[in-house]
C-alpha cells in the first residue's frame, strides 16, 4: 500500500526533502473545490513537510502570492507560461535561510524553446520548464532544480518535452560539473510511458538521456495514483514524479493522501522524496 505522510520537518543533516505538488489551477469550475477553499490546506500541506524545495504546477500568481504569505520561510522563482506573471507557473519554492539562488531560467517545451508562450508539436497548451541553480549555504554544494508540466494531450509533445528538459540538465551539468540535479513535475503519464522510461535511461533509441533515479524506487509496493480529481483513492498509476541525478540517492518517498475533513488541497496528491546529498 502506498505510504501516507507521517513525519514533518527536513530530511536530516545529510539530506534534502523535495516536494512536487500540482495545485490545480484557479478556476470557478471546481464547484466546492475552488482555490479559495483550498489555499490554506495547500499551504498547511507544504508546511507540514517543510521541504527544501517545493515545485508547484498550475499556480497562477494570485495562488503563489497566497502561498508566500502562508509560508514566510520560502522564496520562489519562475514565470508564467505566457511570460512574466501571465497564466500558470511551474514555480520553485525554496527555503531562503538554507539556499541562495545563483542562476535561474525558463524555457518552453517547443521547437523554439526560447520563444515566450510558444506551442510545441501536438501540445494543447504552452508548456514550460522552470529551473534554478542554488547554493546550499551550510555546505557550499550546488543544487540544480527543474520543475515542469508535460502536456496532457500531445503524445509527441510529452516525449519531445522530456528530451528538451533532459538536454538542459545535461548541458547545465557539463557547465557546473560539481552540481547535483533534481527534476520534478506533473509528467501526465504512467511509469511505463515513453517519456518516463526515457528519463530513467530505459529508452536508448530516443537518444542521450540523463539516466535519472526515479524516487518511486524508494517506495515499497504499488505507488497508486497521484491524480484523483478531488475524489481521493489509491487505484491507478502516478503521473507526478521526482527524479535525481547520481550521486544523489533516494532514501524515502511518500505520497501524501491526507484529506481535510473529506476535502483535498488539490486534485493531485503531493509527492515527497528525501534525498541523500554527499557533502551535506
Amino acid at each position: 500500500m502506498t505510504e501516507q505522510a507521517g513525519t514533518t520537518g527536513n530530511a536530516g543533516e545529510n539530506g534534502l526533502k523535495i516536494m512536487t505538488f500540482n495545485l490545480r489551477t484557479h478556476t470557478a469550475n471546481d464547484a466546492g473545490n475552488e482555490w479559495l477553499h483550498r489555499a490554506s490546506q495547500a499551504a498547511e500541506t507544504i508546511a507540514a513537510h517543510a521541504p527544501s524545495f517545493a515545485g508547484v504546477q498550475e499556480g497562477y500568481l494570485i495562488m503563489l502570492e497566497e502561498l508566500e504569505r502562508e509560508l514566510p520561510g520560502y522564496d520562489r522563482i519562475g514565470e508564467g507560461r505566457l511570460g512574466g506573471i501571465q497564466d500558470e507557473h511551474c514555480a520553485i519554492f525554496y527555503r531562503k535561510n538554507e539556499f541562495e539562488p545563483l542562476e535561474q531560467g525558463q524555457f518552453w517545451l517547443s521547437e523554439t524553446p526560447e520563444s515566450v508562450g510558444s506551442l510545441g508539436w501536438d501540445s494543447d497548451y504552452p508548456r514550460i520548464c522552470t529551473w534554478g541553480r542554488f547554493r546550499h549555504l551550510a555546505s557550499g554544494s550546488e543544487i540544480r532544480v527543474y520543475n515542469t508540466h508535460l502536456d496532457h494531450i500531445g503524445e509527441t509533445a510529452r516525449i519531445e518535452g522530456a528530451k528538451l528538459v533532459a538536454a538542459a540538465m545535461l548541458r547545465h551539468k557539463e557547465q557546473r560539473p560539481g552540481s547535483f540535479g533534481i527534476l520534478m513535475g506533473d509528467m501526465n503519464g504512467g511509469p511505463s510511458d515513453a517519456p518516463l522510461r526515457y528519463l530513467r535511461g530505459e529508452l536508448a533509441e530516443a537518444g542521450l538521456a540523463p539516466g535519472l533515479v526515479d524516487a518511486y524506487t524508494a517506495l515499497p509496493g504499488e505507488v497508486g495514483r497521484t491524480f484523483h480529481d478531488f475524489l481521493g483513492g489509491l487505484e491507478g498509476e502516478p503521473i507526478d514524479y521526482i527524479f535525481a541525478e547520481a550521486p544523489l540517492e533516494v532514501s524515502r518517498t511518500v505520497v501524501d493522501r491526507r484529506d481535510f475533513s473529506g476535502k483535498y488541497p488539490s486534485d493531485h496528491y503531493p509527492v515527497i522524496a528525501e534525498l541523500v546529498l554527499p557533502g551535506i
